[in-house]
């Protein structure tokens, strides 16, 4: 199983490296170090300071209703505790004109990676404009129109899409070494972006509003740990979180050699992905039987190991009639299918390459005859031009925020950065804990796409299933929509989304 950009860091060829994040855009403030060389003053990279925050006037036309505001797009500063500048991060909000009404929510939004700008939740999935990115048939080349999105959230909440350093526009202003302490670690991640959502309450005067964080992937991972850190570092209480397709406990990947859990959580979503391929609704009465198996006889019987005959024959039975795959190749894995073996022999004998985040949204194979696949996966090689183009036009012609330097959608530089080891020992099922607990009127909502093998539902739900119960037990909801890890690309599953989405936030 990976996440967003850990994927990308394997399969998008972003040909840059850590080095030009830190000094692609060095603030003209920082002097040059005492006794530096005339040699590395004349290599030092320097570009143009941010300009101003940015605005333009829009309106969307939404269920029937003409809905006007204001999207505006710049930059917050990130010090150190002495004080010195030393990032720029890069926010656009979106907010409904008229008098302010201090009862209307403010929303914050992270995508994951790491290394992915908020881009995707923005003109994906929760925005006032979108493109449609994330399902079969969409290319790299298809024109660039923002439309308006009928799954925006801007009727009911204003909106705030946060590109954390290295992403989007948002720069480094310290060297290589520095960047890594201070923005490429798990804690030091949610620190920065925990303050930069408190500047910017500040900053816009909406530190009385109620507050909401909703997060995407790693972004969902970002989510409760901002949250509590929100309510115990900063003095801010979220009234909400939303985890969209969340990557929650890595840890759930661990000891595959010897433990079921990597293969009960990934089952139901190669049975759902089974499923639909054949015609059949994905929903809770569909996959229930396997859900019931997985937690139950799947379990046991994986524990007993080729050491019990009888059991890896009935490992084989289900998972074969589950997944769809080749009674021969199950068997000779003992029941065992990982995710990139279920990919890469899906649809082998058609010459195509299935997504981890969407396994029905297939591609060309370039190499179809090579023993692991060569090739980037059918979803992120294709929504890497569209989002990139249509958000670099919309910032600097819509709204008119000139700047110079590349956006990153999807940086492989920043993934390949972070801290060590963080992709087998990342949680924030401890945060979401204690962030519920210490505020008994937060609510939560967790969402997924059943056919999502990057981030399974059934992880979530195991997660779920053993949290304690704290007060109201429909404060914590989880809720799984037919698609992907980009469910929302589906009209249907984005509608039933911005429902649900509705009801936590108290709207009728």
């Amino acid at each position: 199983m990976r996440n967003l950009l850990s994927a990308a860091a394997v399969v998008v060829a972003l040909s840059f490296g850590l080095t030009a994040i830190s000094t692609q855009a060095r603030a003209a403030d920082e002097p040059a170090k005492a006794g530096a060389s005339k040699d590395a003053d004349k290599d030092k990279v320097e570009l143009p300071p941010f300009p101003a925050d940015a605005s333009v006037k829009q309106v969307i036309h939404l269920a029937g209703k003409q809905v006007s505001y204001t999207a505006t797009v710049g930059s917050l500063p990130v010090r150190d505790d002495k004080g010195k500048k030393i990032a720029e991060v890069v926010f656009t909000a979106y907010v409904v004109d008229g008098p302010r009404d201090p009862a209307r929510p403010v929303t914050f939004a992270f995508n994951g990676g790491p290394g992915a700008a908020s881009v995707y939740l923005n003109i994906g999935a929760i925005g006032p404009k979108r493109i449609q990115f994330g399902a079969q048939g969409d290319s790299a080349s298809d024109p660039v129109r923002l439309i308006d999105n009928a799954g925006t959230w801007l009727d009911f909440t204003d909106l705030v899409f946060i590109d954390p350093v290295g992403t989007g526009y948002s720069r480094s202003l310290v060297d290589a070494d520095e960047t890594k302490k201070h923005f490429f670690q798990v804690k030091e991640d949610v620190a920065y972006l925990s303050r930069i959502v408190f500047d910017w309450l500040v900053k816009n005067g909406r530190m009385a509003s109620p507050k909401y964080v909703v997060g995407e992937s790693y972004g969902g991972y970002r989510a409760p740990a901002i949250a509590h850190y929100l309510q115990g570092e900063m003095g801010v209480g979220p009234s909400g979180v939303v985890m969209v397709s969340p990557f929650l406990d890595a840890r759930t990947l661990s000891f595959e050699d010897i433990s079921p859990l990597p293969y009960i959580v990934a089952l139901p979503s190669m049975a759902a992905a089974n499923f639909e391929r054949q015609g059949k609704p994905l929903n809770a009465q569909t996959l229930g039987e396997v859900e019931q198996y997985a937690r139950s006889d799947f379990a046991v019987d994986l524990l007993k190991g080729r050491q019990d005959p009888a059991a890896v024959s009935r490992v084989v039975d289900h998972v074969t009639r589950y997944t769809g795959l080749d009674p021969a190749l199950v068997r000779r894995m003992g029941g065992r299918i990982d995710t990139g073996t279920f990919l890469r022999e899906l649809y082998r004998d058609t010459g195509r390459l299935a997504s981890v985040y969407d396994s029905n949204v297939t591609t060309f194979d370039p190499f179809p005859w090579s023993q692991q696949q060569r090739a980037g996966d059918p979803i992120l090689d294709a929504i890497i031009a569209p989002t990139t183009s249509a958000m670099v036009d919309f910032t600097t012609r819509t709204v008119g925020w000139k700047v110079e330097g590349r956006y990153n959608a999807l940086s492989t530089a920043v993934n390949q950065a972070w801290e060590k080891n963080w992709f087998t020992q990342v949680e924030s099922v401890s945060d979401l804990r204690q962030a519920v607990a210490a505020d008994p009127k937060m609510k939560v909502l967790i969402v997924h796409g059943y056919d999502d093998l990057s981030c399974p539902f059934f992880a979530s739900q195991l997660i779920v299933d053993q949290m304690p119960p704290m007060g109201d037990p429909g404060r914590l909801q989880l809720h799984i929509y037919p698609g992907g890890h980009m469910f929302y690309s589906r009209p249907d599953s984005q509608a039933a989304f911005r429902r649900d989405v509705m009801a936590l936030y108290g709207v009728h």
